[in-house]
């Protein structure tokens, strides 16, 4: 069976239909990038070198760290990246990124957290048999050795904040949750740490023997109706702008 990522399972869920233009048909997309997931990018790139650079650094500037994003930004932007809101300029997301970084590195600035992975790929078996299988990658895990606490941070750049009842039943860091328990040796306890950059928040979750075992068995759930899947209907909401396959789409026709 394939391996599925959250963001696969996600994206049937959304629209079954883009699923299978992406996956199963293997369309070519019209736009290859948004500037929303470009802004998204860059600052993740930007804050996995944060972490790199604190291992061979006694000190890092926010000079620095605004250089980095802004060299990253020019090398990278070309004129195929996609605006939407055309109240908006590619200067707008650049500020908009230099906010969230300047934000963060005030905020957690000189970076002394037992931070051990970045951008870190895990893989995890739903079941016995190794039928079920993920794979997915966390942005960053922080171990507190001495009191057998894992970390697992997840950055976020777009405008919504989600309030604690939906992080707490957060399937994505659920998952990582999962897979930091089954791949790490000591762990006595997972944080789900979510920044929302935006706002300059942190939000923190936790999940028990339970509700693991329970994650468990509704992605395998959601695995198998995917699996089974005859039909492939479009399910039209405001993230339709945002499609790279809405040309292929014949309700997105009809919208125009």
């Amino acid at each position: 069976m394939t391996i599925y990522s959250y963001s696969r399972i996600s994206t049937f869920e959304k629209c079954p239909l883009k699923f299978k233009f992406r996956y199963i048909d293997k369309l070519k997309p019209e736009v290859k990038q948004f500037i929303e997931a470009f802004l998204g990018n860059q600052v993740h790139k930007t804050l996995e070198w944060i972490y790199k650079q604190i291992n061979t650094s006694e000190s890092l500037k926010l000079d620095q760290v605004i250089e980095y994003f802004a060299k990253e930004w020019a090398q990278n932007f070309n004129k195929e990246i996609k605006i939407i809101k055309k109240e908006n300029t590619s200067e707008d997301y650049f500020n908009q990124g230099i906010k969230f970084l300047i934000d963060y590195f005030l905020r957690h600035s000189p970076f002394k957290d037992n931070t051990i992975a970045t951008e870190k790929r895990i893989f995890l078996k739903l079941d016995m048999e190794g039928k079920y299988k993920l794979q997915g990658y966390i942005d960053r895990i922080v171990h507190h050795k001495d009191r057998g606490i894992y970390e697992i941070h997840d950055y976020k750049t777009s405008n919504f904040l989600k309030s604690q009842e939906e992080l707490d039943k957060d399937e994505q860091l659920g998952l990582y949750g999962l897979a930091v328990k089954n791949n790490f040796e000591d762990v006595k306890e997972i944080l789900l740490v979510w920044h929302f950059l935006a706002f300059n928040e942190i939000r923190i979750s936790k999940r028990t023997e339970i509700q693991f075992k329970e994650l468990k068995k509704q992605i395998i759930e959601k695995i198998n109706k995917i699996e089974s899947a005859k039909n492939f209907e479009p399910n039209p909401g405001p993230l339709c702008k945002w499609c790279e396959f809405r040309n292929y789409c014949p309700l997105f026709k009809k919208m125009k």
